[in-house]
Formats: structure tokens, sequence, C-alpha cells
């Protein structure tokens, strides 16, 4: 390739000044963040060769917005910084021109040739053309489209927008069907690893899981989908200016307005009467079931080509069923009477409100501004399903508001992107009921000292204020002006933010009693009951932290054929809560003096903090390497990889547990019975008195010594950030099948992921041991062997680990209005495994079993099927319909099991195993759409959605006992509960308009 000549606009070198914030908003404009822009390139070639100086300009056909290039000496242009949408391109040199329309996607970066072709002005007037979506193949990311279409027309059941998701290979999207929560992950990790980034700027959730703000354990969704244009989900390979994740990335773009007044109304209904029977009630009536979803959204001009408005509204009205049942397959009927009928099929309230509004302005060709602000509300009942009864769940407050301005400047080779922003997101459940005390049945295998839950019931234990406040500025710059040893597009930015972070807990907020089912109903095995330390600090632990992060990408095109992407990033963050953290000097005396932990797998000093031994969290480089290769220069054969490093977060929650445990402790007292002995007198043993049953009468068990019975926590003082390490080789084809362009994409995939923090215990017997009989290799962990003085200590480090191995298979057909029909195919072959139990199902975090990770070791990974199918289609129905489905299988999903059979209780271990069968999941999704013209471009439509139209019940329980080394468990393996993991058969009905 010979070298570009440079354009014709000169760089403005005050642009360079703007990655400084004493200059933001004031040298730069903004428009979209790049991560969302798309970028336009190509060749102008005429029948001579390369065609020098030709001009390009793209027009926007909705807003009217212009931008324009000049070819260099090879005939090769670039356009960045252009809003997803439709844009008309037209070429001129001289008596030669060239008109085409194409259709940009959300952060794409499309290879466009533009032959030149002579034209008279008549001829060029009468030319029609059809806009075309380009397709992204030199990248080496591994990236898929959610495109309009799909959002539009695709069956779901709650209007996430994230549900679309599912349709990409590594990407598993689920919803509870016991308390209707989503969650979205990608591989082996958990939701915790996942950013999604609305219009540039991350969603992330720094206090509490989930991955993104709002999002732990919700039936609400995080964006209105009525504002979401597109997205595109990003599962490896993402390039540097990708933040806060070590997992799948989303980018997506929300809708604006136009040079015409558009507007869409929409309601959605289902309830009981238009589902098929729960296994939990057959034999039985059908608990009253609802699910109401409406809303509106408008947009238009204020200024024709220069200033436009869209807003959006949506409410959800949910009432979820949930079934409760009792733990540990121990029958209701040997339960007490006034118990049994708190178990069974019970329902769940949700209630959500979410508005959207945008502000669009382009004043000239260089500039535009963007104002948004999203408003977030939810009331909702939830903790309830299982084990837990109606009574023992929690009512919950889920609020989050989010304000970003944007301005974006382009000159020549020039492109500069600013944000302002403000979040504000507040998560607060309390007890339903909050009178009296708390009641957990429980069921005492052999050798099993912690009991196993079979009904929890009474005063619930959960009362939480968290949430995160704060503002923050970023800044990217790209510049495209370098031409040595081919074409480079060099891309700079930082971001840094300032964010109150709080996390207030009171755990349990009423006290909660311990029964053995086996051995009495009316006298407990223990209580555990919570108190203010006098004298301790307020309950409501605060940060004031400080995040900051820079990036430098090269995207290099060596040739037509190599594309490298060249990328590194360096984040830091400080956590004033736990830097300058320190035990009581009556707690760091005990822990020095302890003799128990003198000679013991760790060091008591690395957990100790004294205010200036602890470092802010600095993420170490993180490099970011990828190729792309077109094998023979036409996009139809590309070869592509990648390697990588990115670096997630430690949450907030885990944090301040370090401060809120010690202020508001967890205390427990045994209570000396036949079946759980102790010495009344020593430690926290009591004899039982029913005077116990009321509160008053706890507290005064602590007054004398408030330190003792209670839990401690300690953090490393050496405390690392999670990352992953993901490796990639792939190739993209397009194939031409008769007369079809099929769209294909092949991925071998690895990716590890280390430094996830977990909980251990951090008692040990006399001499430093972790286990009662030393030979043992399961049970008998010294949990009475706590801080003299104190209580249990729990140490907090990293060490959480995964590991997939993957094959990612995507083929596509896109739809398009010319053919009328489009599908996908998403296939994925996971070989996970990870370093800790419950991990894929529930983001556990506690290790108690082993004193590390490295007791642990390495299991298959729980929750990800070996091999998981997705397919979607899109077509033009009869009589003017659009009819959609999708249908998803996996192989059985690994469970958890416990497996005492092969030695003895002493030397159990966890023995994860997949259900028999082959499906684990098995679903069929249809919808059908009919819009009626009703004139002046006004549309009236019906739609009906039918999931699981097979009615299939995807069974989630299972008997995990694999026995005793003389009793193994017949059982073991088989179903033994009726929750099922997808709706039954559910008919949802939609009407709406549109003009």
């Amino acid at each position: 390739m010979k070298p570009r000549t440079p354009q014709v606009r000169t760089p403005q070198p005050r642009l360079l000044a703007c990655a400084l914030a004493s200059c933001f908003l004031v040298a730069t404009p903004a428009l979209l963040a790049q991560s969302t822009a798309a970028t336009l390139r190509g060749q102008v070639t005429e029948t001579s060769g390369s065609a020098a100086n030709a001009e390009v300009t793209v027009t926007n056909l909705a807003t009217g917005l212009i931008r324009k290039a000049q070819s260099n000496a090879n005939g090769e242009y670039s356009l960045a910084g252009l809003p997803p949408g439709t844009y008309r391109v037209d070429v001129n040199a001289g008596a030669a021109s060239t008109s085409k329309t194409v259709i940009l996607r959300v952060g794409q970066i499309a290879t466009l040739d533009l032959p030149l072709e002579a034209a008279s002005a008549a001829e060029m007037a009468t030319i029609s053309v059809t806009a075309n979506a380009m397709a992204e193949t030199k990248t080496s990311e591994i990236a898929t489209y959610i495109t309009p279409k799909q959002i539009e027309a695709l069956p779901q059941t709650s209007r996430n927008f994230l549900a679309f998701a599912d349709t990409v290979p590594g990407v598993i999207y689920t919803r509870d069907e016991n308390n209707g929560s989503s969650s979205l992950r990608g591989g082996a990790q958990n939701s915790n690893g996942v950013n999604v980034y609305i219009d540039g700027v991350g969603q992330k959730n720094y206090v509490l899981k989930g991955g993104i703000s709002g999002q732990d354990q919700t039936r609400g969704n995080p964006f209105p989908q009525a504002a979401i244009a597109e997205y595109k989900v990003i599962t490896q390979n993402y390039k540097a200016e990708f933040d806060q994740l070590s997992s799948v990335a989303i980018t997506a773009l929300t809708k604006s307005g136009s040079n015409e007044f558009h507007g869409d109304f929409f309601y959605d209904y289902t309830n009981q009467d238009m589902r098929a029977t729960r296994p939990t009630e057959l034999g039985g009536d059908k608990k009253d079931t609802k699910e109401k979803q409406y809303g509106l959204s408008f947009g238009g001009p204020i200024i024709q080509d220069q200033l436009f408005f869209f807003g959006s509204y949506e409410r959800k009205e949910f009432v979820t069923p949930s079934d409760i049942n009792p733990g540990e397959s121990v029958p209701v009927s040997s339960l007490p009477a006034e118990v049994q009928g708190l178990v069974g099929p019970t329902t769940v309230p949700f209630n959500e409100d979410l508005y959207f509004g945008k502000l669009t302005w382009t004043p000239n060709e260089s500039s535009l501004f963007e104002l948004t602000g999203k408003y977030r509300k939810e009331d909702q009942i939830d903790g309830i399903g299982g084990v837990n009864t109606y009574g023992f769940g929690s009512t919950r407050k889920n609020d989050e508001s989010r304000i970003d301005l944007r301005y974006q400047y382009i000159n020549g080779d020039w492109l500069n992107d600013a944000h302002l922003t403000f979040e504000d997101s507040t998560y607060e459940p309390r007890p339903t009921t909050t009178d009296g005390y708390g009641i957990h049945l429980l069921l005492y295998p052999p050798n099993d000292n912690n009991g196993r839950t079979v009904l929890n019931y009474g005063a619930g234990e959960n009362f939480q204020r968290k949430g995160q406040q704060g503002t923050g500025i970023q800044d990217d710059l790209t510049w495209s002006g370098l031409e040595w040893a081919g074409n480079h597009t060099f891309k700079a930015g930082f971001k840094y933010k300032e964010i109150k972070i709080n996390s207030f807990e009171q755990q349990p907020y009423s006290p909660q009693y311990y029964y053995d089912i086996n051995e009495s109903y009316t006298v407990p095995a223990y209580v555990e009951f919570g108190q203010l330390v006098p004298g301790a600090p307020q309950l409501d632990i605060k940060s004031k932290n400080q995040q900051f992060g820079i990036y430098l990408q090269d995207d290099w095109e060596v040739n037509t054929k190599l594309i490298l992407n060249l990328g590194i990033r360096w984040d830091y963050e400080k956590t004033p809560s736990y830097l300058n953290f320190q035990p009581r000097p009556e707690l760091a005396a005990a822990l020095r003096n302890w003799a128990n932990i003198q000679n013991t797998d760790y060091n008591i000093e690395d957990f100790i903090g004294n205010g200036h031994n602890r470092k802010a969290f600095k993420d170490a480089w993180q490099p970011r390497v990828g190729f792309s290769y077109d094998l023979f220069e036409d996009q139809r054969h590309v070869l592509f990889g990648g390697a990588g490093r990115s670096y997630d977060r430690n949450l907030f929650d885990y944090l301040a547990l370090e401060r809120s445990k010690g202020t508001f402790p967890r205390y427990r007292f045994n209570f000396n019975t036949p079946a759980h002995p102790c010495v009344v007198g020593v430690g926290a043993c009591l004899a039982w008195d029913a005077a116990y049953l009321d509160p008053a009468n706890l507290a005064p068990l602590v007054a004398a010594n408030p330190n003792l019975g209670g839990e401690t926590n300690l953090i490393n003082n050496n405390l690392k950030t999670p990352y992953s390490d993901q490796l990639s080789f792939g190739m993209r084809n397009t194939v031409t099948l008769f007369g079809i362009d099929w769209n294909t994409s092949a991925t071998l995939s690895h990716v590890e992921s280390k430094d996830g923090i977990y909980f251990a215990l951090g008692n040990r017997y006399a001499d430093g041991r972790f286990r009662f009989n030393p030979a043992a290799t399961w049970g008998g962990q010294p949990w009475g062997e706590g801080i003299p003085g104190f209580g249990t200590l729990l140490i907090a480090d990293n060490g959480i680990e995964t590991r997939n191995d993957s094959f990612l298979l995507s083929i596509e057909k896109p739809y398009t209005p010319d053919s009328g029909w489009g599908m996908t195919l998403a296939y994925t072959y996971n070989h996970p495994f990870e370093n800790r139990l419950h991990a894929a199902e529930s983001d556990e975090h506690y290790i108690f079993d082993y004193p590390n990770t490295a007791g642990q070791g390495f299991l298959p990974s729980l929750g990800i099927p070996r091999h998981r199918l997705v397919l979607t289609g899109i077509v033009d129905g009869p009589w003017g319909t659009t009819l959609s489905g999708k249908a998803t299988y996996s192989s059985p999903i690994a469970k958890e099991g416990l497996n005492c059979s092969a030695i003895g209780f002493n030397d159990c271990f966890f023995d994860p195993f997949s259900p028999a069968g082959t499906f684990g999941i098995r679903q069929v999704d249809l919808a059908a759409t009919k819009t009626f013209e009703v004139g002046k471009g006004i549309g009236l439509r019906v739609r009906a959605d039918i999931l699981n139209i097979f009615n299939t019940y995807n069974w989630t329980d299972y008997d995990t006992w694999h026995g005793g080394p003389t009793d193994p468990n017949p059982n073991f393996g088989n179903r033994n509960g009726d929750g099922i993991s997808t709706p039954t058969r559910t008919l949802k009905l939609s009407i709406g308009a549109s003009f």
C-alpha cells in the first residue's frame, strides 16, 4: 500500500488539550461516545485505478446530519464519529460519481469500497437505492449486533432489552421463574463481570452484584426498551476503551428524534388464565398471576436539521407466581400443622416505572450536543420462594437516576468526544414482617454440624440501605492522520469519577431461632441476633471513592488484508473505607495474642490494617491485541484473533463487611439440648429458657462483653482487583447458498478469570490445624474456636478462579425488507471449571469446607450447559403480518453434589453431576404481529406471543446427596421437586399504535 496523502484539513493542536479536564466543554464540542459511534472507511476507485481527491459525503436520512471527507492518493477515505443510522453516501470526482445508501450499526467499523461511474445528471436523478446493513468482518472483536428488527419482532417475556443478548454465542440470559429476577453472564464467569454501556457510558454497579446498577435480584429492567435503538454484544477482544469488566460488554445506542414526528404506544398483558398450569399447581387451583406492561414514546424536530427531542415511559405491574417448598425433600405433612399452610404456591407483586428523555443538537457539520436523562423507580416484594415463606421476605426499593451531557467535535483527521455524567442509585430492602422473630427449621444429615435449611418463616432479617452517587468526566480523542507502514487510527482517552458509596446493613434485623426438626419444634438448637456494639461508629458504612482510567488504542491497517488492533489501558481506584480501616485496638491485640493462629496456614498481620499499610487498587497495565486478515480482500473470508487482559472491580458490599460486622455483630448462642449438647456457662452455651424468645432478654447476654460471640471480618491488606485473561482465534465467512449470502463465524476461545474475592473461616484449633481430625479431608472445622473474647473470624482474600474453553459458532442471514426474512443460529460448546461451589448459580463468595481455595480445587462449573443452541427467525407473513420465533436448547446443566460414599464422612468431597437426559433446557417461543394502516401515517397493531409453546417442564430440583459410606442414596440424581426454570406455556397479548 502506498502511503496515504495527508488530508486537506489541518489538525487543530488545541484539540489535544481537551484531554485535560481544565478545558472540558470549553474547547471541544461533543457528540456520541466512540464506543457507540460508527466509522465508515473504504477506497474510491475508477476504471484507471484509485481515485484521488474524490469528495465523499454522507448524509443521515433521519436527521440531515452531513459529514465529508476527501480520498487520499490511494483513493482511501475514512469517516469517524457517525451516529448509527441510515446514510446516503455520495462520491464526486469531476464528471464521475456514485451514490449508495447504507445502514451503519452501533460501534461498527464498516468497509465500503466505492467504484466511480460516469453518469449524466438525469441518470443520477433516477437512481433508486435500498439501504443495506453493512457487515463488519474486518475486526478482531467477537461481536454480534442486535438489530432494531430483532428487538421489535422476536418473542420475549418482560421487555428487558438485554434478553436478546441470549441469541449470541457464549452469552446466557436467564429469568428466574421463582422470583422473576434476570441475569446476564458470559462463559464460566458470573454476572458481576458484565458491563453495559448506554451511549458510551458504563452502567457499572460498584456496590452490589449483577454487573450493572439496579440489577441485583430484580424483576425490573435496567432501561426502557422503547428507548433502545440497537446494541452490540462483545464477548471477547474488546478494545482498550472498555473498562470495569472481565466478561461480556454490551454497548447500546438510545433512540433520538429526527426531522419527522414519530410516536409509539404499547400495552402488553397476560394472566393466570393465559398460561398453563405450573407443576406445583397440579391437582389444585392456579395462583392468580398478572403481567401488565404499557408505555409510550415520542420524538421529533424542534428545529429542522438541528435540534431534536425524544422521550419514553414504560410501566410494569407484575404479580408473579412463586413456589415455597421444604428443603432437603422433607415432606410437608411432617411439619407442624401451623406451618404447613405457609408452604405451596404463592404470588409476589412488583411495580416499576422507567423514564427516559433526550435532546440532540447539531449546530453545524463539526459539532453535536446530546443531553440524556433516565429515572427508574421500583417497588417489590422479594426473598420469597424455595425455603422462604411470604412473611420472611423483604420489601425492596430500587431507584436510579442518571444524567449524561455529551459534546463532540470533528475536524479533519481529529475527533474528540467528551462526557459529563451523574448517577444516583439506591437499594433498600426491609423485612416484610418486623414484629417478633424469625424461625428456621433445619435438618442435620450425619456428620453435618451446620444443618441444612428446610423452611424459614416469621420475622425476616434483611434490612439494608446501599447505593452509589457521584459525577464523572470522560474524554476520548481520535486521530487518523498517521501514515507509516500503512494507515493508523489512534484513540486515547481518560475517565475520572468521584463516587460516594454507602452500605448500611443490619442483619439480622430481628432475632432468628434455629430448630432441629428431628429433635424439637419448641426448643431451638441456637439463636442468632444482632446488637450495636457500644461506642462503635454508625452502621452506615460510607466511602468517597475516586476512579481514574487511561487508555491508548492503535487500529493499524497494515495493508488491504491485515489490520492490527493494539491497545493498552490502566485503571486506578481509591476506596478510603478499605484503605483507612483499622480494627479496634482490643481486637488487634486479641488477634496478635491468639495462640491458635501463630503457626497456621496464614499470617494474621496480612489482615490487620493500620491506616497506612494498604494501597489503592492500581490495576496493572492491561494489554489488548488483536488482528483480522482478509484472505482474498473481499471481506468474505477473514481470519481473526486476539489476546488481552481486562480488570473488573471489587464490590463495595464485600469490602464494607470489614466495618459492618464489627459494628453490628451477629451473635450466636447455643442451647444445651440432647442432640446438640454443650457445656452451659462455657463459651456461648446456655440452658434453654422460654424467656429468651423475648428480644429484650437477649441484649443482656452480650452487655458485659459485646464482642463475645460476634463475627469479625478482616480483608487482606494487599487485596487485588479481579481480572480475566482472554485468548481466541476464529474465522468469518460469507457463504452463498441457493443465491443467499450467509454470514458465519467460528471461534475457539480460552478465558481464565482470577483474583475473585472469597471469605474463609479464620478459626483454627489450638495447634493451628483446620480440622479436628488431622487425617480427615472433610468436616470437623473449628467453628467453636473463635478469637478469645470475641468470636468467629472470617478472612477475605483473592483466589476465586474460573477457566473455560469454548467453541462459538454463529450463522446469520440478516433480515432485509427485500427478502422478507432473516434467521440466526448461535451454538456454544463450553468446558468450564471453577474453584468454588454454587458460583454459577448464586455468585457464592464464601468457602467454609476448606481453609482456602487451594483445598477446594477445580470442579466443573455449575449452572453452565456443555452444549447450548439458540435459533431465531423472522419472516414477513401473509396479510401483512410479521412472524417470528426463538428456540433454545441446552444439554443438562451441572448441579452440585456431595459424595461421602467412597471412604467415609471424614473424606467427603464435592462431586458435581449433570442430571440424566438429553436436554437441560427446551423452549420454543413464537410471536405474530399484524399492523393495520389507517391513514395519515398511523398504524394500529395487534400482537400475540406464545412462550414455551410445547409446554416443556425444564426441571431444576434434583437430589444431590450421593449417600454415605454404607448407605448410598438410591435417589441420587433423581428429580425431587417441582421447580422449573422456564415459564409454562404462556400467551401474551399486545396492542399498540405508531405514527
